[in-house]
């Protein structure tokens, strides 16, 4: 599918439409980590066993979070708008929800993602193919070159960070740092 295609097909479809469509996805992807992870693991200890409460959940997930959104405010100011151009799709998901919505959106997608892509194929494959199948299932972003390598070095970042933690926690919080706070940027500047 090419860009101009991608694009009418988001345009296409409705708000509600959209939000089914973002769910359905989530759903998918948690069920691929739950039957790779049934596969994969031990027994289901040995996965929980990612997930600690500590001081690194907000010291190291929020710091590193908060660090790569303000880097993204700060190139959204300074490039063009052509290169977080991702087709509308951000735009359409955050822009008319509340933000009790978006803090949803952004913690299902946070858990469901970090748990599949860092939890289940990291542990297993290692920091590049994890990162790589990451940056590879955010499709919208392979039509923009700029948006591609962000995800592609955000995703290499989120796996670093849980290189060094080994828990999923801290890149869950990570995660949903960036895509609240991101998501509700949209929301403003949209209202604005």
């Amino acid at each position: 599918m090419k860009k101009e295609e991608y694009a009418d097909l988001i345009k296409g479809l409705s708000d509600k439409e959209l939000t089914f469509h973002l769910f359905l996805t989530q759903i998918i992807l948690l069920t691929i980590s739950v039957i790779l992870g049934m596969i994969l693991f031990n027994s289901m200890a040995e996965f929980v066993g990612l997930f600690t409460w500590n001081w690194q959940i907000v010291s190291v997930g929020g710091t590193a979070g908060l660090a790569v959104v303000f880097l993204d405010l700060f190139f959204m100011k300074v490039l063009p708008s052509s290169f977080y151009d991702d087709g509308g799709l951000n735009e359409r998901i955050f822009k008319n929800k509340s933000v009790i919505q978006i803090a949803f959106i952004s913690a299902i997608i946070a858990i469901v993602e970090e748990s599949l892509f860092r939890g289940v194929i990291q542990t297993h494959t290692g920091l590049i193919i994890s990162s790589l199948i990451f940056a590879v299932v955010h499709y919208r972003y392979l039509f923009n070159w700029f948006l591609f390598i962000n995800v592609v070095l955000l995703s290499f970042f989120i796996g670093y960070i849980f290189l060094l933690t080994n828990n999923l926690l801290v890149t869950i919080f990570m995660h949903f740092i960036i895509d609240f706070l991101l998501g509700v940027t949209i929301k403003i500047r949209k209202k604005n």
